[in-house]
């Protein structure tokens, strides 16, 4: 139990600090207009770290139960609704996270269970 409950953490924070270094870097408020350049390659990058976070939780929890990763999913969506409802400006990264990362998160865990299902 405390194995997963790390896992889906682990997998959360490295959602989170991937995203706070892009915004970092590139100097962009992820609540302010960004250029549609900048926002494809948040689509981008933030899938590859959203599929990157669903493969940490398997890799880490080595349970390969799915839910785990509709947890993870459910906590991306969740505090990306949260930061909806609090803010106030756009909500393209917010959206992102709701109808793209999360999902993609998903994908990471089935990708791993697929690759070590012997």
């Amino acid at each position: 139990m405390i194995r997963n409950v790390a896992a889906i953490l682990a997998g959360y924070t490295l959602f989170v600090i991937s995203s706070l270094i892009l915004f970092r870097v590139a100097g962009v408020d992820p609540h302010r207009p960004a250029s549609m350049n900048f926002q494809m390659l948040t689509v981008v990058y933030g899938a590859v770290f959203s599929f990157l976070s669903g493969f940490l939780v398997q890799l880490i929890a080595k349970i390969k139960q799915i839910v785990l990763n509709y947890i993870l999913a459910l906590v991306i969506a969740g505090f990306a609704v949260l930061s909806l409802i609090k803010a106030d400006g756009v909500y393209w990264s917010q959206l992102l996270a709701i109808i793209i990362f999360a999902p993609v998160s998903f994908w990471g865990g089935l990708f791993y269970i697929a690759r070590n299902t012997k």
